[in-house]
C-alpha cells in the first residue's frame, strides 16, 4: 500500500479519543487515519469483572503487551494468564477468545491490531468519557448484544454467548 501519509505523528500520553466500551476504557492511540489503515493501537484499561463477550475475527490479528496486572486470554483450548510484560497474540483466522479482569486490581495493556479499523468499531458502540475514567460495568439486554452484534458484524467481527465457553 502506497502511503500517502508522509509526516511524523506523534500522539501525546493522554491525546486520542477514549471510549468506555462495556465498562472497559479504550484509548485510541493511533488507528487508520494516521497509519493509512495498516495498523492501530489502542491502550486498554480493564477494571475487575472487565472484559469482552467470547468473540473470533478472521480479518484482524490482535496483539496484547500488558503494562501493569494480570488479564486472563480465553479460547476453548487453553487459559492463558497474562502479567505485567508478557505479550499474546490472536492471528488471523486465531481461535474465539475473550480475555477477562479476575483480580481486584485494574489491567492496563496495549492492543496493537493488524490491519487498522477494528478500533472504529470501539469507536462506534463505546460511550466518549475523559481518560482515565471508568464506568461502572452495565448489565447487557438482548437489545444491547443484538445492537453490538450488528456493529461488530459490520466491521467483521464475530461475537458469542457470553457463556460460550462454560
Amino acid at each position: 500500500m502506497e502511503s500517502t501519509n508522509n509526516f511524523l505523528t506523534a500522539v501525546g500520553a493522554k491525546e486520542g479519543p477514549v471510549v468506555s466500551v462495556i465498562g472497559d476504557i479504550y484509548r485510541i492511540i493511533i488507528g487508520s487515519e494516521q497509519t493509512n489503515g495498516a495498523y492501530a493501537i489502542v491502550d486498554m484499561l480493564i477494571p475487575p469483572g472487565g472484559g469482552p463477550v467470547p468473540h473470533s475475527h478472521t480479518t484482524f490479528q490482535e496483539a496484547f503487551y500488558i503494562l501493569d496486572g494480570e488479564i486472563n486470554i480465553i479460547t476453548k483450548e487453553k487459559t492463558y494468564t497474562a502479567k505485567k510484560g508478557s505479550y499474546v497474540n490472536i492471528p488471523f483466522n486465531g481461535p474465539v477468545h475473550k480475555f477477562t479482569n479476575e483480580t481486584d486490581r485494574i489491567v492496563h495493556f496495549l492492543c496493537f491490531i493488524t490491519p487498522a479499523g477494528m478500533e472504529k468499531m470501539f469507536l462506534e458502540v463505546g460511550n466518549p468519557v475523559a481518560a482515565d475514567t471508568l464506568l461502572p460495568i452495565p448489565q447487557l439486554m438482548p437489545e444491547d448484544l443484538k445492537r453490538l452484534q450488528s456493529v461488530a458484524e459490520k466491521y467483521g467481527l464475530k461475537l458469542y454467548p457470553p457463556d460460550y465457553f462454560d
